[in-house]
């Protein structure tokens, strides 16, 4: 059963305590941290966070929430406790609850029912994508046309509304459904152990819907079962319980119901707790539920979902522009309107002029280039095998300067590969090997990936051990509750007078498990077998310890030699059968980093994206991993270890580690949200299990494969189709790729727009008339803004690309008085020549003034893209891409031939002479220069253009 799929996200219900208020036993232990010390048994809560509170530095590392407090409190005051007085706390008995009392506890708590994070629907994807500022200002620009008769601009409006919404809805909708939805909660039988009787009460075991369990309740589980809720264990075989879905780490944890921890244990690693949301994987036993619902420690921590995220810098750019736009836009159409009516005496024609003036000044073709160029990149990611399901996120890539991974199956191969063959002293035997390879090759049972290692190193290495020449006699298969498999071999072989048939009992398996069953040890070297001792298992445990530290994992080799059984009999008695095993030695394995992972990081480095590895892996495991695919590990620190740090010393711990280990989800989501708040950087978190949900949802950009949990890729941004993180380099230059020719458009269409509008009231005012028809106004508008469409297929330059990039609504403002002033010295200088070189004094020179005014205002804006787009000299050191040339060249052509056609006429445009001409050429060429200077000198005093 994949428990990934089964458990979605909790949110808490209506607050309320473990149990109810009359409960004063409850009400000391979370409130007040300590117990009576009449029960014999003194938990002093304050204990725990002594060590904690060393510094007088308020903790960071360690801080939580209040819900989240009282978790941690109630779990290490039941951990500690007898038996006796956990049921105490809890107020139940050994017998279980009734069921009236179960009745009473479920209608008080309600169902044991994780809720779910739901993912948005259509309309709210629809909504989004249509509520963006300058949507908005178009349709109320649009509504004001259709008011003043001026149709044609109002349809044009809408149509660029329409078309930019229909982009951004079609292409987040239909990821939202490429991705997997999270699946909904499944309801699981579990087994209880209830008492009834009306006046003797007797244990009965009973199937409830997991929904129907509550505090109070005993539970049986088996392998494969799911912990209902929190529990605390009552009785425990052999227990072996996954919690990867809490801690990511891949190995399973073995728990035990005969202990009492102390509050130096870490949480999640409390030998007597289970946790909800986690399985077992071997063994059984019983355990009382102390915590369901929203009061769980999964539950708790996942409360937050949904809140995390940071506000949207470019979103919060953009909305500010508007802000700024529309004042300006009021105060100059206002100022237009007035000096028009007191020249022409029309009300209504002032008006129209005026909306004419704010469609020019607004940046119509923003919502259609920002989603054009998410859209491009969302669909070049694809071809990358990539799911993009919030457009915003690519352009987020672009800002990326951190990318936090998940070590588990994202740097590795998921796949092992053996490295060594130990005996118990640590040097390399053959023997060793040669017995694994046997038991492996010779295993009828399902064939595991650490046999493939095992005959995969023994056929790559060149050893030629025979297995011809034995024999398989039986086989006691693998199970979870021994964790070993054994095969009886055969081989015979001919002697000078008679025929040999050597017999072997060889076990292969967990270490444990495998030294568990030896009463001997063989030493190679000397060729002798000697009594299994203290000391020899001390050796072998100092020797596993120093390969764990080296990252890798170890299996146990024994055998023995059996010179006759009898016939019939049966290898059925286990116990019997794998006794007074001689232990051989070890078999080490490592799981390798992909191929690919050590170029693809070093390619992200070298475009200024630095990787950090946080995982609920071992540090050992981490650093082995990270050493192999270049990531410096001069730096590391672990959960326990951040949440002894005070405030200044948390955040410059994450700041300087590279590999941070044993994390808890919570502690993910707060280093993630350290690097954000304290360093300003943008976060990429990338992980595929529901411990990375948190992060997931608070990260900048959030990153799941297709193969990870339901939960992880609904949170997600981003979805990787495979487990490459080249496909991350080319999503980085994606993003800043979007965010670079968004900015180039931002920043030309303000400019131009801005000095065209300057211009325009400039001209109103000293002429007394207006300086063009609405009409040609708004067709100048239109043309304008078809010639930007292909600004998403534009180019960037190489150092651009290189570096992440962050968009700063601060510097826009000194952008536009230094650059917008050069646009109005053209269009003076324009206004200039017309009325002194061709005498357009009055209002009989309106229309070759107006056609001269409408060309060279279509050609400058045409133009004005080019200089802002590059640092480096338009045209001569750095030339557009083809796409955005041949709009150029398209509609200066329109610009310069409209005169010459019906068309013009229809607009009242007359033709031009050549002289008009050849000034432009020198205007253009004096802009260019000039526009040159003035950017080398802010580059000069600013550092950076785009």
């Amino acid at each position: 059963m994949d428990i990934l799929k089964i458990f979605g996200f909790f949110t808490p219900r209506n607050r309320r305590d473990f149990l109810p208020s009359s409960n004063s036993i409850h009400q000391n232990l979370v409130n007040n941290g300590t117990t009576n010390r009449q029960d014999g048994i003194l938990i002093s809560f304050f204990g725990f966070f002594r060590r904690r509170f060393r510094s007088g530095d308020k903790i960071d590392g360690g801080s939580r929430t209040d819900e989240e407090q009282k978790v941690y409190c109630w779990l290490y005051a039941l951990a500690q406790s007898e038996k006796d007085l956990v049921f105490e706390y809890v107020r139940s008995t050994e017998r279980g609850l009734s069921f009236t009392e179960a009745e009473k506890r479920l209608k008080e708590y309600g169902p044991n029912v994780p809720l779910e994070y739901t993912s948005s629907n259509w309309w709210q994807l629809l909504w989004n994508a249509f509520f963006h500022p300058f949507n908005i200002i178009l349709i109320v620009l649009s509504v004001l046309s259709y008011i003043t008769c001026d149709n044609p601009n109002g349809c044009i409006m809408l149509t660029l509304v329409f078309i930019s919404v229909s982009l951004r809805f079609y292409q987040e909708y239909s990821s939202s459904k490429a991705a997997m939805k999270l699946s909904e909660f499944v309801r699981c039988p579990v087994k209880v152990q209830r008492c009834a009787g009306r006046f003797v009460q007797n244990e009965i075991i009973v199937q409830v819907d997991q929904r129907d369990v509550v505090p109070g309740d005993i539970v049986i589980f088996e392998p494969g079962d799911l912990f209902p809720g929190d529990v605390r264990l009552l009785s425990s075989k052999q227990l072996v319980v996954s919690q990867s879905s809490l801690t990511g780490e891949s190995w399973a944890t073995e728990k035990t119901a005969e202990v009492r921890e102390e509050q130096s244990t870490p949480l999640l690693d409390l030998r007597n707790i289970c946790f909800m949301g986690t399985n077992v994987v071997s063994g059984s036993g019983t355990g009382l539920v102390v915590a369901t619902g929203s009061k769980t420690y999964m539950s708790t921590i996942f409360a937050n979902i949904g809140k995390q995220k940071l506000p949207n810098d470019f979103e919060e750019g953009i909305r500010t522009i508007s802000y700024v736009l529309i004042l300006v836009m009021l105060l100059v159409v206002a100022i237009i309107i007035f000096a028009d009516f007191f020249a022409s005496h029309d009300l209504s024609r002032s008006i129209l002029f005026g909306i004419s003036v704010a469609c020019a000044l607004t940046p119509q073709m923003l919502p259609l280039i920002v989603n054009t160029s998410l859209s491009k990149g969302a669909l070049a990611m694809a071809r990358d095998r990539c799911v993009v399901k919030s457009l915003s996120a690519i352009r987020a890539m672009g800002s990326m300067d951190i990318l936090c991974i998940d070590k588990t199956g994202t740097l590795t191969m998921n796949q092992a590969v053996m490295v060594n063959h130990l005996d118990s002293w640590g040097s390399t035997k053959e023997k060793v090997l040669h017995f694994a390879f046997l038991n492996s090759y010779f295993k009828t049972d399902q064939k595991y990936p650490l046999d493939d290692a095992i005959l995969a190193y023994v056929y790559t290495n060149g050893y030629r051990f025979q297995p011809s020449k034995w024999r398989k006699m039986d086989e006691i298969p693998f199970d979870f509750i021994r964790r070993r498999v054994t095969v009886l071999l055969e081989k015979r072989s001919n002697s000078k007078n008679s025929q040999v048939i050597d017999r072997y009992m060889v076990t292969k398996g967990a270490l444990e498990e495998v030294m568990k069953v030896c009463s001997f040890v063989e030493h190679v070297d000397r060729d002798y077998i000697r009594t299994f001792s203290n000391e020899d298992h001390q050796r072998i445990l100092n020797v596993v310890e120093q390969l764990s530290n080296e990252g890798l994992r170890v299996i146990g080799v024994a055998a023995k030699s059996v010179q006759m059984i009898e016939s019939g009999q049966s290898m059925d008695n286990e116990d019997i059968v794998e006794a007074d095993m001689v232990f051989l030695g070890l078999i080490s394995f490592f799981n390798p980093p992909k191929d690919s992972a050590k170029q693809a990081l070093l390619q992200l480095a070298e475009r200024g994206v630095k990787a950090k590895v946080l995982t609920g892996d071992s540090l050992s495991l981490a650093i082995k991993i990270c050493k192999e695919v270049g990531i410096r590990t001069t730096h590391v620190t672990t959960g326990p270890d951040l949440e002894l740090l005070s405030q200044h010393a948390f955040h410059e711990t994450v700041k300087s580690a590279t590999v941070l280990a044993r994390l808890t989800p919570s502690q993910k989501l707060r280093v993630v949200q350290s690097l954000q708040t304290v360093d300003n950087h943008i976060v990429g978190f990338l992980g595929d299990g529901i411990n990375d949900a948190l992060a997931l949802d608070a990260a900048n950009v959030g990153i799941s494969v297709d193969s990870g949990a339901s939960v992880a890729k609904d949170l997600a941004d981003i979805i990787l189709l495979e487990k490459d993180l080249n496909v991350l380099v080319a999503g980085v230059e994606q993003g800043r790729l979007t965010l670079g020719n968004t900015m180039k458009y931002i920043k030309m269409s303000v400019i131009a727009n801005v000095g065209s509008v300057l211009s325009i009231m400039i001209a109103t005012i000293f002429l007394l008339y207006e300086p063009l028809t609405p009409k040609q106004l708004l067709v100048q508008n239109f043309l304008y803004s078809m010639g930007q469409i292909a600004i998403p297929w534009d180019k960037l330059e190489e150092d651009y690309v290189k570096t992440p990039q962050r968009w700063s609504v601060k510097g826009l403002p000194m952008f536009i008085l230094w650059n917008g002033p050069v646009c109005t010295l053209c269009d003076m200088a324009t206004l200039m020549f017309i009325l002194f070189y061709h005498y357009a004094h009055d209002e009989k020179d309106m229309t070759f003034f107006r056609t001269a005014w409408f060309v060279e205002g279509l050609l400058m804006q045409a133009l004005i893209y080019h200089l802002i787009r590059t640092e480096k000299i338009p045209f001569i050191q750095e030339v557009a891409s083809w796409p955005v040339l041949c709009s150029t060249v398209l509609i200066s052509a329109v610009a310069i031939a409209i005169p010459y056609t019906v068309i013009g006429d229809v607009m009242g445009f007359v033709k031009l002479p050549l002289s008009y001409f050849v000034f432009l050429v020198v205007l253009f060429i004096a802009y260019f220069t000039v526009g040159q200077i003035v950017k080398r000198l802010y580059i000069l005093v600013y550092k950076n253009w785009l």
